[in-house]
């Protein structure tokens, strides 16, 4: 990972300096190999294709009842100031005639959310991918996360959690899944 001919390593120990601190002290030796060896692991998610992913492990099924992962973990780099968020995603689907293992809705998640992001558009590309490719006849997503750059600095509001939807097909334009989606949504937060 080089940014104009200059490795990451040089870039971070340069970031150290300007910090005013030491690169070559004991304990910051090897924090550029480290830092961008993290780097790498948490925006990995720009070398995977969703597309090809979903397509791998897709089944024929007669099944028209609605699909729900609920509380798969994600972890994420808020775009605007390379800051954690963390929380939760719910992915729910009505086929059309094809499924998708099981698994390759939480690493659908993992792919879009181990790239610099906000929430929103994470949210809706979750849903994009698995309504582009699965064409099912409806896809809803709720992400709920807390976002570190809200936490640790500006507003410090230690406990505001933010929670973004998408639907496509029939989440959109079926009141009743939509509804039947939202509520089984809601009882993973405990709420009645």
């Amino acid at each position: 990972m080089d940014l104009k001919g200059v490795p990451y390593e040089a870039l971070v120990a340069e970031m150290l300096r300007q910090l005013g601190e030491d690169p070559e002290r004991q304990g910051l030796q090897k924090t550029p190999q480290r830092v961008a060896s993290a780097m790498r692991w948490l925006t990995r998610g720009y070398c995977l294709d969703p597309d090809k992913l979903i397509r791998d492990a897709m089944f024929d099924e007669a099944h028209e009842e609605m699909i729900l992962v609920r509380d798969i973990e994600l972890y994420s780099m808020c775009e605007h100031h390379m800051l954690p968020f963390f929380g939760k995603a719910h992915v729910a689907y009505i086929p059309n005639g094809r499924i998708v293992g099981l698994s390759k809705l939480a690493r659908l998640v993992e792919v879009f959310s181990r790239r610099l992001q906000v929430q929103e558009r994470l949210t809706d590309q979750v849903a994009d991918a698995l309504q582009r490719v699965l064409e099912p006849m409806g896809v809803g997503v709720v992400i709920e996360a807390y976002h570190l750059c809200m936490m640790m600095r500006g507003v410090e509001k230690q406990h505001s959690k933010t929670i973004t939807s998408s639907v496509r097909g029939v989440f959109r334009t079926d009141q009743k899944t939509r509804d039947e989606f939202l509520r089984l949504v809601q009882s993973a937060w405990g709420l009645r």
